[in-house]
């Protein structure tokens, strides 16, 4: 009868929380206590309930119990699955109440929500950075420890995240499932889609702060922040000349390699940088 009342009888006392069931509010209470009795027999990773452990047993196994009707993908997780298939209704249930833009799952909004109050609540305890969520936090850690427990079946290669081991193994497959609707051109990953469609668009959502300057990628706006604060992180290990770019550093280390790698195609010489084989052209198609 709760279901229909919506009464929430068993209460955590100690940060209030109401649950419908007392199993739920046992479970609820590890979150305080920090146990963790379930344990990997893979791995030794240890989770607060069997129903993580469960969940976790999975990415060893690589079952993906869970099919979408519609295309056939898998999933280890039935709401992964129920979240997938709002991807095939285009049905964004979640709002955001600031700005109006709608999410296929609550978890994507409240991540979104936190892009407006500027809260970063999970922190790094080795460098005390912040982030948005557990998960990036959990990815940030794994810098500290140089851990890559992802590897690929094919190669050997390492990923210190799943996702990353995902786009990677499609390499080996050359699968591309991700068709943009403009031009038909197809790519591996959504992101590498995503990506293609801003520029059919032409949206630049990612803004500079200090000259409003704005970029598709974030990984561009990365590189033009230095710009601005002068950082020149990219040293040479020769004559230890520091570079605000990695390209930059890659064309001057052809200073001390001697290495010519672009040839004019007119008359045979060779330069070192591309910029220097395109001032050269002129030469050519001048005469």
């Amino acid at each position: 009868m709760l279901t229909h009342t919506g009464e929430k009888p068993h209460k955590c006392v100690q940060c209030g929380k109401a649950f419908k069931k007392s199993s739920n509010l046992k479970r609820h209470m590890v979150v305080h206590t920090g146990e963790r009795h379930h344990q990997c027999s893979q791995c030794g990773k240890a989770f607060i309930s069997s129903n993580d452990l469960y969940r976790h047993m999975l990415t060893h196994t690589g079952e993906k119990p869970h099919k979408c009707v519609q295309c056939g993908k898998g999933f280890s997780q039935s709401s992964s699955l129920r979240t997938h298939i709002l991807i095939h209704t285009e049905e964004k249930p979640h709002k955001c109440s600031q700005c109006g833009k709608s999410f296929i799952s609550s978890n994507d909004l409240y991540r979104h929500m936190l892009t407006h109050t500027g809260e970063k609540p999970h922190k790094c305890v080795l460098c005390g950075k912040s982030f948005i969520s557990s998960n990036d936090l959990h990815r940030h850690i794994l810098i500290h420890t140089g851990e890559k427990p992802h590897k690929c079946v094919q190669c050997g290669k390492a990923f210190n995240i799943s996702s990353n081991l995902k786009r990677h193994m499609v390499v080996h497959t050359g699968e591309r499932h991700h068709k943009c609707s403009q031009c038909g051109k197809s790519f591996r990953t959504s992101q590498d889609l995503h990506r293609h469609m801003l520029t059919h668009t032409g949206e630049k959502p990612h803004k500079c702060v200090q000259c409003g300057k704005g970029f598709s990628r974030i990984s561009n706006l990365n590189k033009h922040m230095i710009i601005h604060t002068g950082q020149k992180p990219h040293k040479c290990a020769q004559c230890g000349k520091a570079l605000s770019k990695r390209s930059n550093l890659k064309s001057h280390m052809l200073i001390h390699s001697g290495e010519m790698p672009h040839k004019c195609v007119q008359c045979g010489k060779v330069f070192s940088l591309m910029s220097s084989l395109k001032r050269h052209m002129a030469v050519h198609t001048a005469s």
